[in-house]
């Protein structure tokens, strides 16, 4: 069955003519071989005629879980030449045109006419910056036996055309910078091997954390020299805001821009205002309106740049009327963006801590990662629970270290009071190395080690006070 080209006939010859073009294209993947990869923890789900839906900001390594799932498909005996895979930010593609993505399906049957009815994989990268992308894609699976992948670097685009395209039948699965496991992983660290580590694993996964905030999980960056590594995740910010936010929402005003991401990287961990930044901007000599600088928030969200996390509370109208706290998409790009001076680790620990519970939300509702201020003022940096009901069930506080008695009492004083506002009778203190149990009037609070914390297995209960834990490891 061929798909038939939407577009008037005299145009025909025109789009033939892209065709040499798009059988180079074809033909350089199917000749080359798959690169080699340090596994992810990202798996895509399998159900027939939902498309999957791969979403991140730019450079987390969308292209290479692709890869992975190619690996794995030529590992169960699918034929590579039923593989098709076009990245559409190949400048050989340009200018795009919708047709674009009916030309490239008709080459790759061409090459291959056996698998437009045997079945064939088809992984369309970077494909948002397509014309009419969702109803190709809902198009290919109605009509075809065909796997459908596609990747692309907005939250609200991929969202949108999902929700209104596929109603319902496609699968969004997001990708962030590796995490503290992948990363260990990529080191020649296994962190799931099993049972209690020895103690020289534990130094080495100490000394694998203090690696880890430092320069984060950006696939690219982890091999590189210091210096290299913090001018390259500077340049993934500059190529966020150039290609996601600046182009694709003709933002006018680039230099504001450019400052504001930098506030906000530098600030990850802390809560923020538009007004209390709008007045930072404008004493620097930045000319911006508060309605641009809540636009250009929204668009740093949507190219996942950065998150924001709302108060949690009974009221709409306290959610709405307080500052939101912002967190970084890496701790080692907050860090590549702040001052040479500047070693804030508590921040960059709330920050992997902060990543480490979206990747185990997978794609949370709004608000059902938020933070706490009890009646008395104090702030408990995660609470985990139903957004619609507003019903929490976990609560996690994040300190580098509790060395200092009043810093330890400070942080249990915090949960104890939370813990008794919200009925819920345990919560974990996340520390970099430090591990205890205290047993309060409002319940149990563990002191975990962030790298037991972080070693917990994708599938196993986020349950506090292990019996690692419990018998103090990791101190």
């Amino acid at each position: 069955m061929r798909l038939s080209c939407p577009y008037h006939k005299d145009r025909e010859g025109e789009l033939q003519a892209l065709m040499p073009d798009l059988d180079f294209v074809i033909a350089e993947f199917q000749d080359s071989e798959l690169p080699r990869l340090t596994p992810r923890d990202v798996v895509l789900p399998e159900v027939p005629r939902k498309p999957n839906v791969v979403i991140g900001m730019r450079r987390t390594g969308k292209t290479y879980v692709l890869y992975q799932e190619m690996h794995r498909l030529l590992a169960a005996g699918v034929d590579k030449r039923d593989i098709l895979y076009v990245n559409f930010e190949d400048d050989r593609l340009y200018p795009l045109q919708e047709a674009v993505l009916d030309n490239v399906l008709e080459a790759f049957f061409r090459r291959n006419p056996e698998a437009r009815e045997r079945g064939c994989h088809v992984f369309l990268d970077e494909v948002q910056t397509v014309p009419g992308f969702a109803r190709f894609a809902r198009r290919v699976v109605d009509t075809l036996p065909a796997r459908l992948y596609l990747t692309g670097s907005s939250a609200s685009l991929l969202h949108t055309d999902v929700a209104t395209e596929f109603r319902g039948r496609g699968l969004a699965v997001e990708v962030f910078p590796m995490s503290f496991a992948e990363t260990a992983r990529h080191r020649g660290l296994d962190v799931f091997a099993g049972g209690a580590p020895s103690p020289r694993v534990r130094s080495l996964l100490l000394e694998h954390l203090d690696w880890y905030l430092e320069v984060g999980g950006f696939p690219e960056v982890l091999d590189l020299p210091r210096a290299l590594r913090i001018q390259t995740l500077q340049d993934y910010v500059e190529l966020v805001l150039l290609r996601d936010v600046i182009e694709r929402h003709r933002v006018e005003n680039a230099v504001a821009t450019r400052a504001f991401s930098r506030l906000l990287l530098q600030s990850s961990g802390q809560r923020f205002s538009v007004n209390k930044a709008h007045k930072d901007l404008k004493s620097r000599g930045f000319q911006v309106s508060k309605d641009t600088m809540h636009s250009l928030l929204a668009y740093f969200e949507d190219a996942y740049l950065v998150y924001t996390v709302p108060i949690f509370s009974q009221s709409e109208r306290v959610i709405a009327s307080n500052p939101r706290k912002t967190y970084a998409v890496d701790p080692g790009l907050a860090s590549a963006l702040s001052h040479v001076t500047a070693t804030n680790l508590g921040a960059r620990l709330e920050t992997a801590v902060f990543l480490e519970l979206r990747r185990r939300a997978g794609r949370m509702l709004s608000g059902e990662i938020s933070f706490y201020v009890t009646a008395q003022g104090h702030e408990i940096d995660f609470v985990v629970g139903d957004p619609f009901t507003r019903h929490a069930s976990g609560l996690i506080q994040v300190s580098a270290s509790v060395a200092d008695p009043s810093t330890r009492e400070r942080e249990v004083r915090a949960l104890t009071a939370g813990m008794q506002e919200l009925g819920i009778r345990k919560s974990t203190v996340i520390t970099m190395s430090e591990a205890d149990i205290v047993e309060v009037e409002s319940g149990t609070i563990a002191f975990v080690p962030a790298w037991q914390w972080f070693s917990r297995q994708p599938d196993e209960p986020a349950e506090v006070g292990t019996d690692a834990t419990r018998r103090g490891e990791g101190t």
